[in-house]
């Protein structure tokens, strides 16, 4: 099994969104998946973006006719996806360390909750793919043992488990998940067409978003 994820908000309060989102998906061939986006990208773009090594969702210069169609491309190509997100106002007080947000701890029990959400499983390879992100207060190594530590524990004995943090402009798999997590976040904050990027979605989507810490945790001040 190979797992995509990529994220939308962030914790701190100066963010314009009441949410944090993080989603992934998983396809039977990760390189047709690489290979149809990167052929989509440098095709159905405008001329200027083209060259770039990735096009994010919420990239500028982006018509929202280009940006449905693109996630009904996305949608094509099979990939199954899964999500949890939370109230960024309902985070425990448990990772807060007086007025400091211990973001790291935060980060590496949301994506945590995430996979265990493919678990259990009988695969004897399960790779997980994160984009690339400053994990503050923990080491990446922390992280990937954390994480690690969830899979095998619902794993068959001897089973492969690979867990990084990858640069998603080297990545297209991480960049379609940016696209949808990021549609995801347009629909869990009733944006713009974001009932619209869900019903694309939905077929996709294998089980409902799992919300966590519900109701759980403090108002920001």
């Amino acid at each position: 099994m190979r797992i995509f994820l990529d994220e939308s908000g962030q914790f701190n309060k100066n963010d314009d969104g009441a949410y944090f989102v993080v989603g992934s998906f998983t396809v039977g061939d990760p390189r047709r998946t690489e290979k149809s986006f990167r052929s989509w990208c440098k095709s159905r773009f405008p001329k200027k973006m083209r060259s770039r090594s990735e096009i994010k969702w919420s990239s500028t210069g982006i018509s929202a006719d280009l940006r449905i169609r693109t996630l009904k491309y996305i949608a094509k190509l099979d990939v199954r996806v899964r999500y949890v997100y939370l109230l960024r106002k309902n985070i425990p007080l448990e990772y807060w360390r007086d007025t400091k947000l211990r973001g790291g701890l935060l980060y590496t029990n949301i994506v945590g909750e995430l996979i265990d959400t493919f678990l259990p499983s009988t695969d004897l390879d399960f790779r997980v793919f994160c984009d690339r992100r400053q994990l503050r207060g923990i080491k990446f190594i922390d992280f990937r043992e954390n994480i690690r530590g969830r899979i095998l524990a619902k794993l068959p004995a001897k089973a492969i488990v690979q867990v990084e943090m990858v640069d998603s402009s080297t990545s297209p798999n991480i960049q379609i998940a940016d696209w949808i997590v990021g549609a995801l976040a347009h629909y869990k904050e009733n944006r713009k067409n974001g009932k619209e990027y869900m019903n694309i979605l939905k077929d996709n989507i294998l089980s409902d978003g799992k919300e966590l810490f519900k109701e759980a945790g403090i108002e920001y001040k």
